[in-house]
Parts: structure tokens; sequence; C-alpha cells
């Protein structure tokens, strides 16, 4: 999925560098161009979210900060652990499920501080600021309060979600205590320094695509201009539809062969 918002005379966007931090939230292909929303893939297959006891699938709205980026090359000084590489992740705790690829503007509340197989992968907990309890929700001890028993979730989750492919439970600095709002808006600033570090070519990008449309000048390697972002696009359209086609026949050969 690549996006082309409505007010943009029809120019495709990265969800990982154009979209402003400061308003709003959407697993983003950090290493392809334009970042398109996309299915994970691990060891050349398809990753699913598996249901884990009692829970079935995401118990919240699941997301990232747009221009916020983990950096893999720093140390976090409160769990020890370098960056996970990606932006930071979103659980948002409203009302309304989201659609794939939905921007919504969050009002932050707490984060939790995952070790996940050596990295650090914060997450969020937030709420669409449209949603008919943001207005009495506005820190992680409102949630623990009007949200009995959410929290424990949220930690019973990112604990044992892996566990059925095979991998150990997840671990949490701060003893799985959630941090509240404030530091949790400095951790989110932390990344966002790491992201301008990023696109501002002072740190090694490594193997993500930092390609984008409205951020960086002309003269950074960067720098897309919106027909080489069509063409991105117009690309995999190609090699989607001669996928599809390619399945098509493989069917009926099946098909025809079953007969």
């Amino acid at each position: 999925m690549f996006f082309q918002p409505e007010n943009s005379d029809g120019k495709y966007i990265s969800p990982f560098h154009d979209i402003p931090m400061y308003a709003d939230e959407a697993q983003i292909a950090t290493k392809d161009p334009l970042n398109p929303i996309k299915q994970d893939v691990k060891k050349g297959n398809l990753r699913y979210v598996a249901n884990v006891f009692p829970h079935k699938g995401y118990i919240w709205n699941y997301g990232a900060i747009p221009q916020t980026w983990e950096d893999p090359g720093h140390k976090d000084n409160d769990t020890g652990c370098c960056g996970d590489n990606d932006p930071i992740d979103v659980c948002e705790i409203g009302n309304k499920v989201c659609c794939r690829g939905d921007i919504i503007r969050v009002k932050v509340l707490g984060v939790l501080a995952m070790i996940d197989e050596g990295e650090t992968d914060w997450k969020v907990i937030a709420i669409n600021v449209d949603d008919p309890e943001a207005k009495d929700l506005n820190n992680i001890s409102d949630v623990r309060r009007l949200k009995p028993g959410y929290l424990e979730a949220t930690v019973d989750w990112f604990r044992r979600y892996k566990v059925p492919d095979g991998k150990p439970e997840n671990q949490f600095a701060f003893n799985g205590e959630f941090k509240n709002k404030d530091f949790a808006i400095e951790t989110i600033k932390a990344t966002h320094g790491f992201w301008k570090a990023l696109i501002s070519q002072q740190t090694n990008a490594g193997e993500l695509n930092c390609k984008n449309t409205c951020v960086s000048e002309g003269d950074s390697p960067f720098c897309c201009s919106a027909d080489e972002a069509k063409a991105v696009v117009d690309e995999v359209r190609t090699l989607f539809l001669l996928s599809i086609n390619r399945s098509l026949f493989t069917a009926l050969s099946i098909v025809y062969t079953v007969v």
C-alpha cells in the first residue's frame, strides 16, 4: 500500500519520512522505496500475528509514529540495548478499529520499554484525539484507572506473542512497568532526533530506504521527485499484475490437470 494524500496533487509520499511527526500514526517497509505498508516477511516466510490465549490478534490499533527511528547504533541508557532499526511503535487504545493505512492524530499517554531479542523496542500507549474517551485519558495512570486490566493485558501480549513461533518470551526494562506521558514524549523526541540525523546523512542508513518527496532538498540523494515516485509505484503495480496472472495460470493448470 503506497500513500497518496488527497491534497498532494497526485504526488506519492513516504509514511516513514514525509508525514510530520507532530500530527499523526501507520508494518512500514523501511527498506523499500517510498516505504509502502506491506506484509512483513521473516526468513522468506510471510509473518502473521498468532492468537495468544486469551487474546485474538492485536488488542489495540497498532502502528508507528512517522519521522522517528530507533537507532541500532545507539545504546539506550535505560534499557541497556540498541534500537531495533524501525520507527517507534504505537498502541492506540481508542474504541474505533482503524483500517490499514489510516493516519490519525493521537494523544500520548505513556510508554512500555520492551526488549525484543536484545533490541530496544519502545511501545507508545496513545489514544485517538477524536475518541470519546480522549478527554478523560491524559496520562498512563488514567488508563490504569479507567481501563482496568488493559495495561496488564498489553504486557502479557507483548511478552508472549512470539512464543507460538518457537521464540522465547520478550523481556522488559523497568520490570515491565509503564512510564508516564512525560517520559514517553522525551523518548519520542529522542527517536525523532535519531531520524533527523538519519535523513540528513549524519548517520549511516544501512539497508534503510530514505527516499522521500517532501523532506530532503534537491541536492540530497534521498530526494525523490514526483515522477520518480510514480515510476516506483507503477513498477510495483506491474510486478503485482504479473504475479496475479502467473498465479491464475498456475491455478487454471491445476484445475485442468485435476479434471
